[in-house]
């Protein structure tokens, strides 16, 4: 059974999480999303890409669907994974002031779904002030270290400071939102699924893809994987060892590997290009 991934964006009140799911309902990622939102008429979409605004949803011409989440998060994925054309990939927008473990607890036990990471917003204008206010603190602070990476909104260049506090709570991977496409930083890796259009990722990630038919050391695998480099954010494939092939997902913090039937090694990987490089994922691997 394929599973679909579900990718929960979190952060405090007012960073720009609806800012970013309406950049993602509109980029040419060639993806069906199904979007779950707690603020549902904050969604803005162009006009030449809607196709009906519904009491609770909003349709659109590119296969993408946002609906109102309401109170009962397995109900509505539930929902979502129930509809007419099933969706290939589901964003949850999480409340200001939710816990994203809880939702990524309740999504890896939903055998249909497989974690497809916490991206969590953070005000880089206001960060600093957020994190020294007592009553906000353990909120703020709590979704960041929750995150397997933090898009820093709001600025070019994040306030002084900001990226040392960061560095200090924790904070995987965190990267400056810029203008580049998000979807294939967030999503998954390339090559982009059939119907997108063909294009070379963008400057600010970093890609990497190894095809072998030599068998690495099954026992050595796992301390690979652990020692891997922090900016890399996604990787997949499949992976050759002298105890058979395993298929390989890497998602920020969190890994899983399963036996399969692949005949060689066959991998790609994608990172922050300000947070590792090409040349240094493949000196990782090749050690």
């Amino acid at each position: 059974m394929i599973r679909t991934p579900v990718t929960i964006v979190s952060g405090y009140l007012g960073a720009g999480k609806t800012t970013l799911i309406n950049r993602l309902l509109q980029e040419d990622h060639g993806l069906r999303l199904a979007v779950l939102v707690n603020d549902f008429g904050k969604i803005n979409v162009d006009d030449a890409l809607l196709m009906d605004r519904g009491a609770e949803t909003v349709a659109l011409s590119n296969g993408c669907v946002c609906c109102s989440l309401g109170d009962d998060l397995a109900l509505a994925l539930h929902q979502a994974l129930s509809s007419d054309t099933a969706p290939d990939h589901i964003v949850i927008e999480a409340s200001g002031l939710s816990d994203p473990v809880a939702i990524a607890n309740t999504v890896m036990n939903d055998a249909r779904l497989s974690y497809g990471g916490i991206v969590t917003v953070a005000d880089g204008e206001n960060l600093s002030s957020l994190i020294e206010d007592d009553l906000l603190r353990d909120q703020v602070v709590q979704q960041i270290r929750a995150a397997d990476t933090v898009l820093i909104s709001k600025c070019a260049h994040p306030a002084d400071g900001v990226m040392q506090q960061l560095a200090e709570l924790g904070a995987r991977t965190p990267v400056v939102l810029g203008e580049a496409p998000v979807a294939e930083l967030l999503f998954d890796v390339l090559p982009l699924p059939l119907g997108a259009k063909t294009r070379t990722a963008h400057r600010a990630y970093a890609t990497w893809h190894h095809n072998s038919t030599t068998a690495i050391d099954r026992r050595a695998l796992g301390d690979k994987l652990a020692e891997r480099p922090e900016g890399i954010y996604r990787m997949k494939g499949f992976v050759l060892t002298n105890g058979g092939a395993y298929e390989l997902h890497v998602v920020g913090r969190q890994v899983s590997a399963k036996r399969c039937d692949a005949k060689e090694t066959a991998l790609v990987a994608l990172g922050p290009a300000d947070r590792v490089t090409r040349d240094e994922i493949e000196a990782w691997w090749a050690s």
